[in-house]
């Protein structure tokens, strides 16, 4: 009988906890809220963890899309993991839809999916109600099985004791669970192949609002443009944005996120991206307000990306070593993804080819 997973790459040991998590090439650049509250963690990771990061082009198509745009969105957003420190040869990062495995366990697992367990995950029920069911595809439906199935694929061998770790924020905390609930059923009825998987929740992931609109989430979907700083966005305007956000009465420069909530958010991001404590932020603009506050915010947040926007740009520019690069983390993700698949299939019942 196949086993359920690979061995580990090269560099890593058999203890080591394997990561797995995506990112949906939807926009022509990450924002500030992605950097803090997902991928800045992704960087760390590779350190301690076998690392599987994919662009999820598959659940980008859930909603009518432009092919060419998509195209172009899958490589600038693999440009910019790669220029936020993705190292190639600690991180397989791939292209979803470059390793087909990801939709043929979505299929089993769909098979294993009640149509009700399906229709109570909240993000569907919040975009169904929105769009009208005319406008809302059976892959939207069915997207959280797809996620399982990019977790799933990536499964350490259950007998390994090796973890598999999921970085989650809480809007994603149901898909996990449904996600571990199809692994259980697997398990269950046939036999132990998958290793549940764990939430894990980053050290040092920062909650980041609108700048327009300190109480709602900074969101491509639903933040104006002057509430979103983007990752590859010129300097200039990205200054401006800072000094026009949203503070509050009075000109105190402390942390208190309901009567301050707009200069609680800038605290929270000058912070994370300076690595000083919020009270030595307080004290140290003790008396000075706002001005000077988003002035040197402002700046740092220029040193951040301003180095990002230049190597993702490099990279873009020379789009065959962007693809080696993706073929070399796609061929990784698939040595693992095959090895699962051949011990589902002879799991499930099904005929291996030629015999």
């Amino acid at each position: 009988m196949p086993e359920a997973s690979s061995q580990p790459a090269s560099g890593t040991t058999a203890a080591e906890p394997r990561v797995l998590s995506g990112i949906q090439p939807t926009a022509d650049s990450f924002h500030l809220g992605n950097y803090l509250g997902a991928l800045r963690q992704w960087v760390a990771m590779q350190d301690t963890h076998e690392a599987f990061y994919c662009v999820v082009d598959l659940h980008a198509i859930t909603i009518e899309h432009d092919p060419a745009l998509l195209r172009r969105r899958t490589k600038v957003a693999a440009a910019q993991l790669f220029a936020m420190g993705l190292d190639p040869d600690r991180a397989h990062v791939f292209v979803q839809s470059h390793v087909p495995e990801h939709a043929e366990l979505a299929w089993i697992l769909g098979c294993l999916t009640g149509f009700g367990e399906a229709g109570r995950m909240t993000q569907f029920k919040d975009k169904s109600s929105k769009q009208g069911t005319s406008g809302t595809s059976v892959g939207l439906f069915t997207y959280p099985i797809l996620q399982a199935a990019d977790i799933l694929l990536y499964t350490p061998d259950p007998a390994s004791g090796r973890p598999l770790r999921v970085p989650v924020g809480e809007d994603q905390r149901q898909h996990l669970e449904l996600t571990r609930t199809l692994a259980g059923r697997f398990n269950h009825r046939f036999g132990e192949t998958f290793t549940l998987p764990d939430a894990h929740i980053p050290e040092g992931a920062a909650k980041i609002t609108d700048l327009q609109e300190p109480g709602a989430k900074m969101s491509k979907s639903a933040s104006s443009p002057q509430g979103i700083i983007d990752v590859l966005e010129e300097p200039g305007p990205m200054r401006k944005k800072i000094m026009r956000a949203v503070t509050d009465t009075g000109s105190e420069v402390v942390y208190d996120e309901e009567k301050k909530a707009g200069v609680t958010n800038l605290l929270r991001i000058f912070s994370a991206l300076e690595g000083t404590s919020v009270p030595d932020l307080e004290a140290r603009y003790q008396g000075s307000g706002y001005g000077q506050f988003k002035k040197d915010l402002a700046q740092v947040v220029l040193d951040t990306f301003t180095p990002i926007r230049e190597r993702t740009l490099k990279l873009l520019d020379d789009e065959e070593h962007l693809d080696r690069l993706l073929a070399q983390g796609a061929e990784r993700a698939s040595e693992v993804a095959v090895r699962t698949m051949e011990t589902v299939r002879e799991r499930v019942g099904f005929v291996v080819r030629g015999r």
